[in-house]
């Protein structure tokens, strides 16, 4: 997958590679994970507004034509053309683009050249440098959480593709908010329905996820914990400070024996890529650091012929699945975006006193990353499992013509 886009550019634009050819992909399925993603989806987060409805461009075909072609229209000055509404994959490249309509970029006017002020936590001053003083300055350029509607393009291909091939469904679930912890964790739950996990079970995880993410804007399994923690955001933003978080991602029904050990391991694929996600500090796999007070007797998840019976390796071992749920719990650092006073420079180093202007900003800038954690998730099974296929290649796929 490869994407292109800035915080306050014209648009995002997202190429997803290999997908197999013939996956049913209805744009609608994608534009709801983008609607899970959004800004302006939950009250605790930013107040900026986008739609971010996306226009499907390139790698899907069905015979009906008009249907194929209805999705939004894109515009090019006087040429209008119909994007994707719904096709088979082709196994060509998926191209997708959001477009941007909310940028105030008169907000980042202080932070232009090289006497701009530079905010504490961001990236402004290393990117200044980098790029020889050509960044982006406007929301952060492409360190912008915006950028990440790439990965929820992407991530919704891949978790169609895994549900239709293995019953796999993906879930988070916000376990902690700032020194608030969820009594009821995602970890806890999946490791009670064992190895196999019925449709009807996943499905009652997601509804009481959903229903504290309608009621009060937390996503979480535990609604008392979502109301103290909502009540506690509201009042962190009125001090003008921000909040950390700990969000958990599970695949349930994941394929078994994906993955490799060592430098293509699964687990290296994950923790690089939910613990490199924005404003991401720390990624667990399984029962993450609580390991390290146990011995090996409490710690080894036993085995009968059905399968694992506890899930402390959080469904990978030696970076290959086993079939149990994964499990991974990534840590998120307070918002850097606050209007608290604080010590700084400009990015020419002069020291400064810095008061953080204008601005729309998440107060827990975690409390909205689960859906591009499921996102990074399926794409790193996805990928597994595809290459997991290569090395079993049946000959009958590679036959043209019937055999003599």
């Amino acid at each position: 997958m490869a994407g292109a886009g800035e915080s306050h550019g014209p648009a995002i634009v997202t190429i997803v590679f290999g997908c197999p050819p013939g996956l049913w992909l209805e744009r609608a399925a994608i534009q709801a994970q983008l609607d899970r993603r959004r800004p302006g989806s939950t009250r605790h987060g930013t107040p900026r507004r986008e739609a971010d409805r996306v226009a499907l461009l390139a790698g899907l075909y069905q015979d009906d034509h008009a249907a194929l072609t209805a999705g939004p229209p894109v515009s090019l000055e006087e040429q209008t053309a119909g994007s994707y509404e719904a096709g088979y994959t082709t196994g060509e490249p998926i191209a997708a683009v959001v477009l941007s309509t909310a940028g105030k970029s008169d907000h980042y006017d202080p932070f232009r050249g090289e006497s701009g002020v530079v905010r504490p936590g961001h990236t402004d001053l290393v990117k200044h440098h980098q790029s020889g003083g050509h960044a982006d300055i406007r929301g952060g350029g492409r360190s912008s959480y915006r950028a990440t509607i790439s990965d929820v393009i992407g991530g919704a291909v891949a978790r169609l593709y895994l549900a239709q091939a293995f019953g796999t469904v993906l879930v988070s679930s916000v376990s902690q908010v700032g020194p608030l912890r969820a009594a009821r964790t995602l970890a806890e739950a999946v490791g009670k329905l064992g190895p196999h996990v019925a449709p009807e079970q996943s499905a009652a995880l997601l509804a009481a996820v959903e229903a504290t993410w309608q009621g009060v804007g937390i996503p979480t399994l535990d609604a008392e914990f979502a109301a103290a923690a909502a009540d506690l955001i509201k009042r962190t933003r009125v001090e003008g400070d921000s909040l950390g978080a700990a969000v958990e991602v599970v695949a349930l029904n994941p394929p078994a024996l994906a993955g490799d050990p060592l430098y293509h391991s699964l687990k290296l694929r994950l923790m690089g890529s939910l613990g490199g996600l924005h404003a991401a500090q720390a990624c667990e796999i399984g029962d993450g650091a609580a390991v390290a007070e146990r011995r090996g007797s409490d710690n080894n998840d036993p085995i009968r012929g059905t399968g694992y019976t506890t899930n402390s390796h959080g469904g990978l071992l030696g970076g290959i699945t086993t079939g149990n749920p994964l499990v991974a719990r990534v840590s998120f650092k307070p918002t850097s975006s606050i209007v608290r006073p604080q010590l700084s420079v400009r990015k020419n180093l002069d020291e400064i006193d810095f008061e953080l202007g204008k601005g729309r900003h998440d107060p827990c800038v975690g409390v909205r990353a689960g859906v591009t954690l499921e996102a990074r998730m399926a794409i790193e099974v996805m990928n597994a499992a595809l290459m997991h296929a290569a090395r079993h290649p049946n000959p009958d796929d590679y036959r043209l013509f019937s055999a003599e």
